[in-house]
């Protein structure tokens, strides 16, 4: 069996840097064979001129919103880009798989390996089914009227249902489930659209599996629930939705929701931009007493792009909380592409060192997604992907760094 032998100006394993003087072993298709002392390799080493780590994992995409590119302008604030994503995201169906097609395209081209992607249908199914990525679909449910509860969750058991036929025939392929598996679960899309009945029709499935959920992604969302006022209700009029059902809670929305994720395994909190400490405190507490682990899902140019507006990445440091990185989609960003978020994180917040910000991106993302038995860090026997990311400035990213698959 023919091996390959790469070495660069640092090695990241998915939790650390292991220097120079490393070299990552695999097979030809990628799987992981050791990691041995360049002393120790011989002649037939690539030497590359970056830094040679697993494959980016984006924690949290809607690849099926990728025709809308350049749609929507930018700092709308959120409510009014959920208004124009209803009212403008019908696209003609061969317009939408062809971006599909490009989003995942460009995803591969970025070094991305693994992502976590929202469905609201079933039309990503027949990429997905090339098997190109590995995926965790999120299919994702959503419904402010308790009148509607049924027949939504009805659609998106439906669509559940396709994603799970593919996963089923690529099952019948064992080296392709292996190498890149197919998951599904449902998921709530966020604490202002789903009603109460929607969300006890939800609550059942949620055990075991990984749950995400947009959250706190505006301060609307906070003062909806503490109030019951402000930018969602003025969206609701604009979308002639009923709100006499709801009652503000007077609190944030993340502990007005938070206990009904109890029976999670995973759950990832994504945006996160009005997240308060007490609101941390909170989810930390009860997501350690049910034994879960919480993930913060970083898409800080998503963040920029809509409310431009960061959310507090020193506070989730602070708590020692589990990040993930993902791009959100393109029409709330200008590309998928997890080593962009890493220099836009750099660009804000300049302390936080290179070797954890790709620990956010590699192993923390694929333990969210509970992919870690194949994807994050080079352990032996993993086919994680390898990439090489270049044009680095005293071993630091730069505006100019590219990232490259490896294998």
């Amino acid at each position: 069996m023919a091996y390959l032998q790469f070495s660069g100006q640092n090695l990241f394993d998915g939790t650390q840097f292991l220097g120079p003087d490393q070299v990552l072993i695999t097979t030809e298709e990628g799987i992981i064979k050791a990691i041995i002392p360049k002393s120790d390799a011989g002649e037939q080493v690539q030497q590359l001129n970056g830094i040679i780590a697993p494959g980016f994992i984006n924690a949290h995409c809607h690849l099926e919103l990728s025709h809308m590119k350049g749609i929507i302008p930018e700092h709308t604030g959120l409510p009014d880009f959920i208004l124009k994503i209803v009212n403008e995201r019908h696209f003609p169906e061969e317009t939408i798989l062809a971006a599909i097609a490009q989003g995942e395209a460009a995803m591969l081209e970025a070094g991305i390996v693994a992502v976590g992607d929202i469905s609201n249908n079933a039309l990503t199914a027949p990429q997905k089914q090339q098997g190109n990525l590995a995926y965790h679909t999120f299919v994702e449910i959503s419904g402010w009227k308790p009148a509607i509860a049924e027949p939504r969750f009805a659609n998106a058991l439906e669509v559940l249902s396709k994603f799970r036929l593919i996963e089923a025939a690529a099952s019948l392929s064992p080296l392709k489930a292996l190498t890149n598996p197919l998951k599904s679960s449902f998921s709530p899309h966020a604490p202002y659209s789903v009603s109460n009945e929607l969300w006890q029709m939800m609550m059942p499935h949620f055990e075991g599996n990984t749950i995400t959920i947009h959250n706190q992604e505006t301060p609307a969302e906070n003062e909806l629930f503490t109030k019951g006022t402000g930018d969602f209700v003025r969206m609701y009029n604009a979308m002639n939705i009923d709100q006499t059902h709801f009652t503000p809670t007077g609190q944030n929305s993340l502990p007005s929701y938070f206990p009904q994720l109890e029976k999670a395994k995973n759950i990832l909190l994504v945006h996160n931009t009005t997240t308060s400490e007490a609101d941390m405190d909170y989810a930390n507490q009860l997501s350690k007493q049910n034994s879960q682990d919480l993930y913060y899902t970083l898409c800080v140019n998503a963040n920029l792009y809509i409310e431009n507006k960061l959310p507090p990445i020193e506070l989730m440091r602070n708590k020692k909380s589990n990040i993930v990185l993902g791009t959100d989609s393109l029409s709330s960003n200008h590309e998928l592409s997890i080593l962009s978020e890493i220099k836009t994180i750099t660009k804000h917040f300049p302390n936080i060192s290179l070797e954890e910000m790709l620990q956010w991106a590699t192993l923390n993302g694929a333990k969210a997604l509970q992919l870690d038995s194949q994807f994050g860090s080079f352990g032996i026997g993993k086919k994680p992907g390898v990439i090489v990311i270049d044009q680095l400035v005293n071993n630091q990213i730069s505006e100019a760094s590219t990232v490259k698959r490896l294998v």
